[in-house]
């Protein structure tokens, strides 16, 4: 896997950009970030957006802006954000745009941050250094860019999670390759070219710089089979299992088998 096959899988749509529905551009943003927030209710506490007030914020892997446009509106001192997909980027500046805001929004590479050291109070990333094939560079890009005693909130894949054994049912059980490994699994059929999923112990360790680490484990929409299937996936079985998935239970059983895994840490 290499950072432009990265970029080019992004290039081609947005995480998200199925939900961007309606006749204007405003719409199709609004509903994108509506849906969003609806299956993935824990982003806003996780976040905290209020709290970027008067700060300094960077955001790594803005998206189609959803977020973004949640900091902006919270009056950070200063707002900067970063994402590998030019795609990604013109979505975010023209959302802004719509409310009369100007961002600081830049084609770049999380594991080679255009920061000087030292110059953020607070870095968020969802769901995003996962995709990066150093992701423990991009971890260090973010410690780096933070002041002493600044915090980091990131969302990184976790493993093993509902989403890994189904994938790993249909592309290794039911492709007739059973000891493919869950590591392979999401490198090859989980979203972009060699997408990563961490455990708690990893993550840890990937975090080790830091002075303080919390993690706590989500499951994803994807998990409960909430959501779209993104770029990759669709098919009758996957229309089937939608409809008789047992999410009751799965809430109930397999909370620590989801597939986010949300991390704040102090600098």
């Amino acid at each position: 896997m290499t950072k432009q096959q990265v970029r080019d899988f992004w290039d081609q749509a947005s995480c998200g950009e199925v939900y961007a529905q309606g006749a204007t551009l405003r719409q199709r943003l609004e509903a994108q970030a509506a849906t969003r927030h609806r299956l993935e209710p824990y982003i806003a506490g996780f976040a905290r957006f209020p709290e970027g007030a008067g700060c300094d914020v960077l955001e790594v892997g803005v998206g189609m802006g959803a977020d973004h446009l949640e900091w902006a509106q919270a009056h950070p001192r200063r707002l900067a954000g970063v994402d590998h997909s030019a795609r990604a980027v013109e979505f975010t500046r023209r959302r802004l745009g719509l409310y009369g805001l100007k961002p600081q929004v830049l084609v770049g590479d999380a594991e080679d941050l255009p920061f000087a050291e030292g110059s953020f109070d607070l870095v968020y990333s969802w769901g995003v250094l996962h995709h990066s094939p150093d992701t423990g560079r991009a971890v260090a890009e973010v410690l780096r860019v933070l002041r002493p005693g600044g915090r980091a909130r990131v969302m990184i894949y976790h493993r093993p999670s509902v989403v890994g054994y189904l994938l790993w049912i249909r592309y290794g059980l039911l492709a007739g390759c059973p000891g493919r490994s869950l590591a392979d699994i999401y490198a090859h059929h989980l979203e972009s070219p060699g997408t990563q999923a961490f455990t708690v112990a990893q993550a840890r360790a990937l975090f080790g710089g830091f002075s303080q680490i919390k993690t706590r484990v989500e499951l994803s929409c994807g998990d409960l089979l909430e959501a779209a299937a993104g770029q990759r996936h669709a098919g009758p079985l996957l229309a089937a299992a939608r409809k008789l998935w047992p999410r009751a239970m799965i809430r109930r059983t397999l909370e620590s088998h989801g597939l986010f895994l949300l991390i704040e840490a102090v600098k």
